[in-house]
Formats: C-alpha cells, sequence, structure tokens
C-alpha cells in the first residue's frame, strides 16, 4: 500500500506509477482538488492511466465544500481498479462528509499484458521504496466471510454537463461560504447571469432539507434565516427558501430606466421566490451633482446634451457606483427591517446579506467594468467563468 498527494497526481511522474512498480498493490490519495470546469474528466484520465500502467487499487478521496476562500473543492470520491471505476461520490452535494464503498479483488497484473517484457525491466531498474511491515490484514475473518458478497462491477462515469458545473459549482460554494460567515442571505442587484447561481443554491438547499432529511443543512438554515434550532418550520418549495434567503432589487433611474426593464426584473424575482425592491436612485444621483456644482460652480452633461467626454464618463460612473453604496446599505439592514429574528429574540446577531455580483472573468481580465460599481461585490460567483460558457449555460 503507498500514497500520493494531489498535486503529485498531476505531475508526469507520480508517485504511484513508481510504488506500483515496486509491489504496490493499494495507491490512497487524500486529495485537496479544487473545482474547474471540465476538470473532473482530467483527474478520472490520470487515475485511469495510473492504474491501468502498472495495476491496482486506486483509492481517492477530496475535500468536500469551501475552505472560507474563492476556491471550491467538489469532492467525487472514487475507487478505481486496473483502470475500471468500480464506485463514485457525488461531485455536488451539501453533505459534509461521503463515503464510497466497493468489493474488489486486488488482480494487480491482470491490467498488464504479460508478454510486455519492457514494463518487466522498467520494474527492475525502479527505485525500491522503504518498506513499513504492519501487523494487519485487510481480508475478513474465516469466520466472517461471506460467500454472497461479490467484487463490484464496473460502473458508468457520472460526468456534468459544463453548463451543470456552472450553476451546481458555484451554488455549493455559496451555501457553505454563507452558513460560515454568520450572514443572513443574499443580495443582488439584478443584471442577469449570476442569478441563475443563486437559485440553485435554494434548489440545492430544499432538495437536502426535504428529500435527504439532511440534518446539518437543516440545522444551517433555521440558523440563517431566524429561527430558533428547535423550530418545526421547513421550507415547502426553491421558493420558500429563496423568500428568506434571496434578496433583489432593481437600483434604477426614472428617466434612464424603461418600463420593459422594470417589468423583466420584477418578473425574475418572483418566478424566483424572491423578496424584491423596485426603486430610483435619482434623488440621490442629483444630490451627488448638486454637491459637485455647488463647490467648483461647474455644472457636469451628458455628450447628448452639450457634455464633454470626460464629464459624460463622470455622471455614468456616479450611478453605477451609487448602485454600489446602496446595495452594501440595503444588504446590512433588510434583515433587521424584515424581522429577522422575532421568532428568535435571544439571537442579538440580525447577521446583514452578502452582496453578490455578476462580473465573469473575461470582463475581469480586461478590464471591462466600472472599478466600484455593483461588481465590487462581497462574492462573484460566476467571476471564474468565460463568457462563452455562460452564453451556452444562459441559452
Amino acid at each position: 500500500m503507498s500514497n500520493e498527494t494531489c498535486e503529485e497526481l498531476f505531475t508526469p511522474i507520480s508517485p504511484a506509477l513508481g510504488a506500483g512498480l515496486d509491489g504496490s498493490e493499494i495507491t490512497l490519495n487524500s486529495s485537496g482538488s479544487h473545482h474547474e470546469l471540465r476538470k473532473l474528466h482530467t483527474r478520472i484520465d490520470l487515475i485511469r492511466q495510473e492504474t491501468l500502467k502498472s495495476g491496482g487499487i486506486y483509492l481517492y478521496s477530496n475535500q468536500q465544500g469551501c475552505d472560507g476562500d474563492r476556491l471550491y473543492y467538489d469532492g467525487c470520491a472514487m475507487i478505481v481498479i486496473n483502470g475500471r471505476i468500480v464506485a463514485q461520490g457525488s461531485q455536488f452535494s451539501l453533505n459534509d462528509v461521503e463515503t464510497v464503498i466497493a468489493s474488489v479483488v486486488s488482480k494487480k497484473f491482470e491490467a498488464i499484458d504479460p508478454k510486455s517484457h519492457e514494463l518487466f525491466s522498467t520494474a527492475t531498474k525502479s527505485p525500491v521504496y522503504e518498506r513499513v511491515e504492519v501487523d494487519f490484514s485487510l481480508s475478513s475473518n474465516p469466520e466472517g466471510l461471506d460467500l454472497r458478497v461479490r467484487p463490484s462491477t464496473e460502473i458508468a462515469i457520472k460526468y456534468h454537463l459544463p453548463e451543470e458545473e456552472i450553476a451546481y459549482g458555484p451554488a455549493c460554494w455559496l451555501w457553505d461560504y454563507l452558513r460560515r460567515s454568520s450572514s443572513g442571505g443574499f443580495f443582488l442587484p439584478l443584471s442577469g447571469g449570476v442569478d441563475s447561481c443563486a437559485t440553485a443554491v435554494c434548489r440545492l438547499v430544499y432538495q437536502a432539507v426535504s428529500e435527504r432529511k439532511n440534518p446539518q443543512v437543516i440545522k444551517d438554515l433555521l440558523r440563517i434565516v431566524g429561527e430558533p434550532s428547535d423550530s418545526k418550520w421547513l421550507p415547502s418549495s426553491p421558493q420558500d427558501v429563496a423568500s428568506r434567503l434571496f434578496h433583489t432589487a432593481y437600483l434604477g433611474m426614472a428617466e434612464n430606466s424603461s418600463k420593459d426593464t422594470r417589468s423583466r426584473a420584477k418578473a425574475l424575482a418572483k418566478d424566483i421566490g424572491a423578496y424584491h425592491l423596485d426603486l430610483n436612485i435619482d434623488t440621490v444621483y442629483y444630490a451627488v451633482t448638486t454637491l459637485f456644482t455647488t463647490v467648483t460652480s461647474y455644472t457636469p452633461k451628458f455628450k447628448m446634451f452639450g457634455g464633454t467626454p470626460a464629464s459624460n464618463l463622470a455622471l455614468q460612473n456616479i450611478q453605477a457606483r451609487l448602485r454600489m453604496v446602496l446595495s452594501d446599505l440595503f444588504a446590512q439592514l433588510l434583515p433587521t427591517v424584515r424581522g429577522r429574528n422575532k421568532n428568535n429574540p435571544e439571537n442579538q446577531n440580525p447577521g446583514g446579506l452578502l452582496v453578490l455580483g455578476s462580473a465573469n472573468v473575461d470582463e475581469s481580465l480586461r478590464g471591462y467594468l466600472t472599478k466600484y460599481d455593483c461588481s465590487s461585490a462581497d462574492i462573484i460567483p460566476i467571476g471564474g467563468v468565460a463568457k462563452q460558457d455562460l452564453k451556452r449555460f444562459i441559452l
């Protein structure tokens, strides 16, 4: 039995290959591999190739959840024997711990062509690993032997489509980050794209509560929405979860925002089940421009009204940056306004909301965004996703 780490699996000559040539039959990998689109294909290909080259059993486990940083670890534990997957865990789950089980028989040389002299020649030249003898047997005692147990057969590998990964990966990360942050939910200035990630959180939480009766998810959900630990409240639908966790707002201008845009935002929020606000920011906008004019005696104008390019850009940026300030204000106080702890007066922490942003990786790399606008959020769930992948996801 040998082991290798997460990064060693991705190296050109992994330790498992050398240990396999020296007679190791079982490889253990307690990994910490973070989620990236299509990365699971690479992991599985590497593990299968290792066990096909030198034979043996590969036991792969991976961290699952968020570590409080920007990375999400997507689990997907598996058991592989001679290139065949015989057990696979879920890739996106709200469970803290998952266990996969398989019955295997060590047939190390089954995967090796007996006519392959090159392999045996390589094995004789490979370094000899230090051995630590352990007085332990992996086999059952003869008295407890169950002849009905058969080796596990190969299973079809479960891959998620990239569009599914975009929905479930950020959703699991959002839930894990939320429950560790002592916040009371999410606040999103409606702008598209990211909405689907946040609604996926509500679906996953509802499934974990209603279908799987996950006690940890139920406990976390009650705490987050401000219910006492002995409360009998449970959500009746994903929309019911969204109504307690998810807050949206359309921050428009009376002169510039169309009725169609407002109505679409309202309809989207209603369909999601979110707590929605529709407001105009004209008064705040004019307060800022009036202050500037009072101090400088200069009145900035949009280009269409004879203003300079600098004035035009400055006025546009005021609107965008006011949305950031107002988003933070509403996110901090909405739980108090809604009486989050009215059913749990012992909890004195109202718990503000985490502000979600909707910038993607292409916009960030190219600088195609306004600094300190709504992209300056607490969390940007799709910040590592390319625009082309997002288009396929939305369509």
